[in-house]
């Protein structure tokens, strides 16, 4: 596996691609210490690379704004955010412009390591609920946490169910389960349609199905439920999904 990784903090840079390159031996990093050294790298390169790994602080960009630039530019290479921040506001918008996963800087490299190995293999990455100390008092700032946001979930399904069921028993037809996969992808309906043939009202039809399946109401919800049931064991591997 060739991954691009793109911070503009050297030792940070120096210090992840050792951690990644020594992960298993078999993954080859490229560093770019800048948005525009990234953009010249992929420019000529953008084939030879199965992974992006991208910082939100950039001295010469704003990672929230190179983000969409490289879905839109490189729609089949999946972007992971790695971040010092691990709060729900930046989780939610990094997966609203396309992350396939997040990923603070304080994780562990194990932690590093499922990431990687999730995101490669179809699904979306984002930080468990034991990566942060008990839950704060209500009012207080940290609350605002991916914890919190994983919560908010929760109890979303806690109205039918106590647990969240896994992915597989949820009950979704063969079509809806498509809906899922394409929406995991971070396609809107316009592109779902088109990918699966059918109309975008009958596309919004199955994705309120879907929302309404997993006890959310949006598709950032829909994703962080999700990650949640991979980590389960309750996500199947996704088929491609059939026209």
């Amino acid at each position: 596996m060739k991954v691009l990784l793109i911070d503009d903090h050297p030792l940070i840079l120096s210090a992840l691609q050792s951690v990644i390159q020594g992960l298993d031996g078999e993954t080859t990093v490229v560093g770019a210490g800048s948005a525009r050294q990234a953009r010249e790298i992929l420019a000529q390169q953008a084939d030879d690379f199965d992974l992006v790994l991208l910082d939100l602080q950039l001295g010469d960009a704003n990672g929230f704004d190179v983000l969409p630039e490289l879905r839109n530019a490189y729609p089949a290479l999946p972007v992971v955010v790695i971040s010092a921040s691990d709060r729900s506001s930046d989780v939610i918008r990094a997966v609203d412009l396309g992350a396939m996963g997040f990923v603070p800087k304080r994780a562990s490299n194990e932690a590093l390591f499922e990431a990687l190995h999730m995101v490669m293999s179809g699904g979306i990455y984002v930080p468990p609920m034991e990566m942060r100390s008990p839950d704060p008092a209500p009012g207080d700032a940290e609350a605002d946490t991916v914890p919190g946001v994983l919560r908010v979930v929760r109890e979303h399904a806690e109205h039918r169910e106590p647990e969240p069921p896994p992915l597989a028993s949820l009950g979704l037809t063969p079509r809806q389960t498509d809906v899922l996969a394409l929406l995991l992808q971070g396609k809107p309906n316009k592109l779902i349609a088109r990918d699966l043939n059918l109309s975008v009202e009958t596309v919004k039809d199955h994705v309120a199905a879907v929302l309404r399946t997993l006890n959310v109401s949006s598709r950032t919800q829909a994703v962080l439920a999700v990650s949640q049931m991979t980590r389960q064991g309750g996500l199947p591997t996704w088929r491609s999904p059939t026209r």
